[in-house]
């Protein structure tokens, strides 16, 4: 062999080493730098520690063996927690054929007007009165996606501005069309 042809040969295999760990190396950088989002698709918090309908106090037959869309109304229901009723409510509207397989419950916690809940039951809600369990674990109003198990999976915060109400809805329809379509129960 002459000097070319090694000087040539050692090139071609520095460079095949170098294609090969090259991306090896950059990877690993990518996961130390913290480069990308950790695989975030869902829009609500996950719900780390354990949270089920019976530990909330709520054991109803008719909420057993279905997807629910859960809104712990406030004590007081303002202008901003009725936008929000209608917002989960289009939500659930917008579900399309898997409707059947969910149902929205309204959590209430202090008093309705007569308006307020004939509206309610005009749009087929499911009402249920908050028990001192539910008070103690949920402070704050929020819309809760609950499994066919009973146990609380996504946490939905209500926006305070009327104008992201209709982003909220999307959000809670998209992580619950991702669970319904990956869950083979309910």
């Amino acid at each position: 062999m002459s000097v070319a042809q090694q000087k040539k040969s050692r090139t071609n295999m520095v460079l095949v080493l170098v294609a090969f760990t090259l991306p090896i190396i950059l990877a690993k950088l990518a996961l130390t730098q913290n480069w990308f989002n950790y695989g975030v698709t869902n829009k609500g918090t996950l719900v780390e520690n354990e949270l089920t309908l019976m530990k909330l106090g709520i054991a109803q037959q008719d909420l057993e063996k279905t997807w629910l869309i859960m809104y712990v109304l406030p004590k007081q229901c303002s202008e901003q927690c009725e936008q929000t009723l209608l917002s989960v409510h289009n939500t659930y509207v917008a579900l399309g054929k898997e409707k059947p397989r969910v149902k929205h419950v309204a959590l209430v916690q202090g008093t309705l007007s007569d308006k307020q809940r004939a509206r309610l039951q005009q749009k087929q809600w499911t009402l249920v009165a908050a028990t001192s369990e539910t008070i103690n674990e949920l402070k704050k109003p929020q819309v809760l996606i609950v499994d066919t198990l009973g146990n609380v999976v996504l946490s939905h915060q209500p926006p305070l501005d009327v104008n992201a109400q209709a982003m909220f809805g999307k959000e809670i329809l998209a992580d619950l069309k991702k669970l319904l379509k990956y869950s083979r129960i309910g």
